[in-house]
């Protein structure tokens, strides 16, 4: 392995570090017992993994230090991040007695939004790997993805679990303890089914915005101002706005384009893949 490797490598194991200090902070927490700040801090901890999963392939690309064990190495980090911590975080913060129905059908959610991760993973390295000698099949393939991304996946996870158990939806919304497992459960199976689905997703890496630098830089700014005062004083509901907004839209192009038909060149990107795997 040449040396300028270690760097994208170094930042992958950053991201895994922190998936694995959620999925082991989480077991030594006692059931019920601060879910809120434990939810709090492992959102945190997961946009931090999130942002080296960014990162790291940035500079892979830029350093030209792309390689086949790289490119494992994050999905597998991915998996633990992204796939197993948020199942973890999602059962750990209903605290269900293990013989009830209702804990069955929440363990069940959580499988299957884990499997679902992986296979999602599986699909895209496979893909990946078939497609590497093609430029241009390279190229239109990463205009969008296919299927919900694990990171955006694990974010809406862990951002609708923090709202419900933040006194923002504590003075809003009155649930009941069956309902608020039920609809968290639903959530976890429903974000599953997206992440092996071929509905597209607009990848953030290739979007262009014809504007001056002076006023994308001012946008910029402003962004960054909002981010990270939400985080500071109101991360549940910044957060929830940030990580569904992405799946919203991700889903509303694809329903648009389904209803356009394919006569249309509209959103042409956003056309499901009939291909088999």
């Amino acid at each position: 392995m040449r040396q300028v490797y270690l760097i994208p490598n170094m930042i992958t194991a950053f991201g895994l570090s922190c998936g694995l200090f959620v999925v082991f902070k989480v077991n030594m927490t006692e059931p019920g017992v601060g879910i809120y700040e434990l939810l709090c801090s492992s959102a945190l901890l997961l946009l931090l993994a999130a942002f080296a999963d960014l990162l790291d392939g940035a500079i892979a690309r830029i350093i030209r230090a792309e390689s086949e064990f790289g490119s494992m190495f994050d999905s597998l980090a991915d998996a633990i991040s992204f796939g197993v911590a948020p199942s973890v975080l999602f059962l750990k913060s209903l605290a269900l007695h293990p013989t009830t129905g209702l804990s069955f059908f929440a363990v069940l959610g959580a499988m299957l939004y884990t499997i679902c991760g992986i296979l999602r993973l599986v699909r895209f390295n496979v893909k990946a790997h078939a497609i590497q000698e093609n430029k241009c099949a390279i190229a239109a393939y990463k205009k969008n993805f296919t299927g919900l991304p694990i990171p955006a996946a694990g974010a809406g996870a862990i951002s609708v679990n923090l709202f419900l158990n933040s006194r923002f939806a504590q003075d809003w919304i009155s649930l009941s303890y069956t309902i608020h497992a039920i609809m968290l459960t639903c959530l976890m199976i429903v974000l599953g089914c997206l992440m092996i689905s071929k509905w597209k997703f607009p990848s953030l890496k290739t979007l262009h915005f014809r504007v001056s630098s002076f006023y994308l830089i001012l946008f910029t700014v402003l962004f960054a101002i909002f981010i990270l005062y939400g985080i500071s004083y109101y991360l549940p509901f910044v957060f929830l706005i940030c990580s569904l907004g992405y799946i919203i839209v991700g889903c509303i192009l694809t329903i648009i384009r389904i209803f356009a038909g394919k006569k249309s060149k509209t959103l042409i990107d956003f056309e499901l893949e009939n291909e088999k795997d």
